[in-house]
């Protein structure tokens, strides 16, 4: 079973923590404030009060051991920052962290985390490219340069399977997975000989500049 600690219990960090746990992971999560964390007792596998920025607090926790942290630190950068340090330094495996503005997410970055989310500015860019596109159902950004993405099958593509749309050689994209409009089932490996129909809905991975390109197809 996968571990993760989840410091900050403002609304990101308590959304992350108990719907991990709703999904059956063990959560372990810490808030230096008694009355964020206290509500939360109980509703995963364990809460603690406690001051992320002391290193004796992390040390104690074995953050090592965790699968992935989870920093929702937000108003307190410096408190965010501090803390991301002393995670690199006692071997965090994977560290992703909430930032405030850019230049909090330029800086957690530099010091090493290996996801940095903006909740706002990334909801709303998936809402801009869902309002902007009338086939795109939802987007995500998973690096500087990538981007997942989920639309309706073009019609151009409709009928056609994968290969013989040339997906990956002329629009340079995989199919990661494709659910079915008629049968309501899901395909998690397509091949390239798989079918693509109108009303299904797949979900892609790309370059964000080739991502972009399939935009104003429909």
């Amino acid at each position: 079973m996968k571990s993760f600690l989840v410091i900050g219990m403002g609304r990101f960090g308590r959304a992350v923590a108990l719907e991990l746990y709703r999904m059956k992971y063990e959560v372990q999560a810490v808030d230096m404030s008694e009355d964020k964390i206290a509500p939360y007792m109980g509703q995963v596998t364990n809460a603690i009060i406690g001051d992320t920025t002391d290193a004796a607090v992390l040390r104690s926790l074995g953050v090592d051991n965790f699968d992935c942290v989870i920093i929702g630190i937000g108003e307190a950068i410096e408190n965010s920052i501090w803390t991301l340090m002393i995670l690199k330094e006692l071997g965090a495996k994977m560290i992703i962290c909430k930032a405030r503005d850019e230049r909090h997410a330029k800086i957690m970055s530099q010091l090493g985390a290996d996801k940095v989310i903006r909740p706002e500015n990334d909801m709303g860019i998936r809402v801009a490219h869902t309002l902007a596109h009338k086939n795109v159902m939802d987007f995500h950004d998973i690096s500087t340069d990538h981007s997942v993405i989920e639309i309706v099958v073009p019609s151009k593509w409709a009928g056609k399977s994968i290969a013989q749309n040339n997906l990956r050689k002329k629009h340079r994209i995989t199919v990661v997975y494709i659910k079915s409009s008629a049968a309501g089932t899901m395909d998690y490996s397509p091949g390239p000989e798989t079918m693509l129909y109108g009303g299904d809905i797949i979900t892609i991975i790309g370059k964000k500049k080739d991502i972009e390109a399939i935009h104003g197809l429909d």
